[in-house]
């Protein structure tokens, strides 16, 4: 039986985690497994990017919580890089461009990672709110997504 927490697998006799110590016997009492999702592998840094580029239009279905935050990662990083190089070059257009070939592919990925908690794609309009909008957006993007499903499974 798998951890509901970390997911590592323990005996089928086990009340308790033997990793994070977690107790098990709610798995046990409705016979679901919350354990690590296996219909969404994880996915890794490259194939973050890739998915991002391949569905930039897509705002149907669900995003994993690594999907997003490699994706973030990559946001980040690049910018930082073109960023500099503008400020090194003079040219200044270099993060712009990026910034604007990357902003649809972002909000599909930001409303399929809400997809994948339940909420619709809309209330990314919450990123207007400053800092209230902005903490329940990071939450809600740090937040498990429910493996039982939802409306948004596509």
């Amino acid at each position: 039986m798998n951890c509901p927490t970390c997911g590592k697998e323990n005996e089928p006799s086990a009340q308790f985690c033997g990793i994070c110590g977690s107790p098990l016997t709610d798995q046990q009492a409705t016979g679901i497994d919350y354990g690590v999702d296996s219909s969404k592998p994880m996915v890794g840094f490259s194939e973050a990017i890739s998915l991002g580029f391949k569905n930039y239009i897509n705002f149907n279905g669900r995003a994993t919580r690594a999907e997003y935050w490699w994706w973030f990662l990559f946001i980040v990083v690049t910018g930082v890089v073109l960023a500099t190089i503008d400020s090194i070059t003079g040219i200044g257009a270099l993060q712009n461009i990026f910034n604007l070939a990357t902003l649809i592919p972002g909000l599909a990925l930001g409303a399929r990672r809400l997809h994948d908690i339940g909420k619709s794609g809309w209330w990314q309009l919450l990123w207007f709110a400053i800092i209230v909008g902005w903490i329940i957006m990071i939450v809600w993007y740090c937040k498990p997504g429910n493996q039982l499903g939802n409306k948004y499974n596509i």
